[in-house]
Order: C-alpha cells, then structure tokens, then sequence
C-alpha cells in the first residue's frame, strides 16, 4: 500500500477510536479571532499581517465567512499570549 493509503487508514483508525473515546485525542476551546485582536488591542489592519493573510481575509474570520483552520488557530493562541513573540520572529533581522 502506499503512503496515502497508509495515512488515511491510519487516520481513519484514530477517527474512529475518538468516537469510541479512545486514544490520545487533542481538543481545543474554540478561539474567536476578534476576541483576540481586541485583547491585543490591535486593528485588523494590524491583525492580519500577523496572521500571514490579507486584511480582506482576516475580515471574513470575524464576519464569519471563513473559518479558522488548525494552525491558524494555534497562532492566533500564541498572539493571545504572546504578540510581541510573534512580532519579533516576523521581523525582518
């Protein structure tokens, strides 16, 4: 079987066994981009640059157009906590 075939057995696997509440499972607390970019007092011009999007894309997480992927969500995590962290490491050096 290849790898693809491999993977989606495997994740199948683990979708099932979280049904069954099995296994090592991850679940994280719904995060709400404008919530954050409040608590950070920043605009959304402001916001979306350190998301790595365009502000017309950031806009549609808060008007509810688009939704927030995994990784996107744990960045918005760390600007929550930690927004200077991540101004730095996008400057440029």
């Amino acid at each position: 079987m290849n790898t693809f075939g491999e993977d989606l057995l495997q994740s199948l696997n683990e979708a099932l066994a979280h049904a069954k509440g099995e296994g090592p499972a991850v679940l994280h607390a719904p995060i709400t981009p404008r919530e954050v970019r409040k608590q950070v007092k920043l605009t959304q011009a402001q916001m979306a640059p350190l998301m790595g999007m365009s502000l017309s894309g950031y806009r549609k997480w808060e008007q509810g157009t688009r939704r927030v992927s995994g990784p996107a969500a744990t960045l918005l995590r760390v600007i929550q906590k930690e927004p200077e962290a991540v101004r730095r490491a996008l400057s440029s050096s």
